[in-house]
């Protein structure tokens, strides 16, 4: 999920006439309420399905979109879309209330395994479209809970790690992005003699987020398997298990232009942009950021190098939208046939070019020429999900990660720095972790 996106409390209603049970002749829609094609769509009764996005009302206009096309082929249906601000807290609500809605677009985090552990969701296994869908996702959905089944379907994913400014590369006479550590340290090195800050860096103040880029850049290459899982069932500590990535963390802090802790973003995108910074990590989310900034930039996005084992450097790629049906509602037929309608092509097409998210449906593709290198590792399944998006509601590591960054300009040694962070994180995770 794109932590810069503003929050924005919104609920929309997308009215539709009251005209008879099958009026529409659409092509687009189902056959049945859980098939992905056919010749036309089935009847469905008047009724009102309730569409909630924990995405912070980022996506909300495009959802807005989807449920007005979705009701020119159920002209019955009346569609609800919610995308309050904090929506992981207020889907938290819900649940306690036992008042959900009837289709969850969130992304796949712990607000996510919060219903997925609660038995509140439809398993979705069975659906037609599932045949259709990257599995390289399927299985990171698949991969936080114990249970048989898809209880989320995967729909768009985001990536981070490195972005890089090409013809600053071309310049300083390097022919490509770095694949190892070592080429990365090299490629640092002949940036800076070429008068080109090789690695920008901004997080000041509310800016200090990025920083969780640079962790789950890291992290998801060093950490133990399953140390996210472990993690929330209370099996090992940061202190314990993530000594590598935060000395991995400071190393890489250690490369930055110096006084990064005083920089904004916008100043570190306008560089970069302008080919006076040559890397940044950060998210695809940054990209359209950045060409408006210069829309002539050339400009690639790659996994971060964090090892000397180029296939064990994984773009950090997270389910930025997945599509859950509640088993408790009672519209399971509309509900089922808008998740339905949703996987198809085109609105799954409509989807990734509108949010400029990876589209996780099979045969979709983004076409933006500044993410095209970064698709095919999605493609390819070079791939790792994000580490945060298992922390608990509620911990911010980018808060702890921030004091360590101060405490190394502030000549704090890196042993030290370590493990007064990790404890740090470790009180900090636990406080959240009960109150989820």
């Amino acid at each position: 999920m794109n932590i810069r996106k503003a929050a924005v409390v919104a609920v929309a209603s997308i009215a539709v006439a009251g005209l008879l049970a099958g009026c529409s002749t659409s092509p687009s829609g189902p056959s049945s309420p859980g098939s992905s094609g056919g010749s036309g769509p089935v009847s469905l009764a008047p009724q009102t399905i309730s569409v909630f996005s924990t995405d912070n009302g980022q996506n909300l206009a495009t959802l807005q979109e989807l449920a007005s096309d979705f009701t020119s082929v159920y002209p019955n249906v009346t569609v609800n879309v919610a995308a309050p601000a904090d929506g992981g807290t207020v889907l938290k609500a819900d649940l306690t209330k036992n008042q959900l809605p009837d289709v969850i677009v969130g992304g796949g985090d712990s607000n996510f395994l919060m219903l997925q552990q609660a038995g509140v969701l439809d398993d979705l296994s069975s659906q037609p479209y599932m045949s259709n869908v990257q599995q390289a996702y399927v299985q990171q959905v698949t991969s936080m809970y114990s249970e048989s089944g898809v209880f989320g379907v995967p729909y768009a994913v985001n990536a981070e790690g490195l972005l890089y400014n090409k013809d600053a590369f071309t310049s300083a006479g390097i022919s490509a992005a770095p694949t190892t550590w070592t080429q990365f340290t090299q490629d640092v090195a002949t940036l800076a003699a070429k008068g080109v800050t090789p690695l920008g860096m901004g997080v000041q103040g509310g800016d200090n987020w990025t920083l969780a880029s640079v962790w789950n850049s890291v992290a998801q290459s060093l950490q133990p398997a399953n140390f996210g899982q472990d993690r929330l069932a209370g099996k090992t500590t940061f202190a314990a298990d993530m000594g590598p990535s935060m000395q991995k963390f400071l190393d890489v802090l250690k490369l930055a232009q110096p006084g990064f802790n005083g920089a904004s973003l916008n100043s570190q995108l306008a560089d970069f942009a302008q080919g006076k910074t040559a890397m940044l990590i950060n998210g695809s989310w940054e990209l359209s950021s950045i060409t408006q900034l210069n829309s002539n930039v050339n400009i690639g996005l790659v996994p971060f190098p964090t090892t000397d084992t180029a296939s064990q450097n994984y773009l950090t790629s997270g389910i930025d939208a997945l599509l859950a049906v509640v088993k408790s509602s009672t519209h399971q037929d509309a509900a089922q046939a808008f998740v339905s309608f949703m996987m198809q092509p085109a609105q799954a097409q409509k989807y990734a070019s509108e949010q400029l998210d990876f589209p996780a449906v099979i045969g979709v593709t983004q076409s933006n020429p500044t993410m095209v290198e970064a698709a095919s590792y999605i493609a390819q399944g070079q791939v790792t999900a994000f580490p945060d998006h298992l922390y608990p509601a509620g911990f911010s590591e980018a808060n702890y990660l921030s004091q360590a960054a101060l405490n190394l300009s502030n000549g704090m040694d890196d042993a030290t720095n370590i493990s007064q962070t990790l404890a740090a994180m470790d009180s900090a995770y636990n406080s959240a972790n009960v109150q989820q």
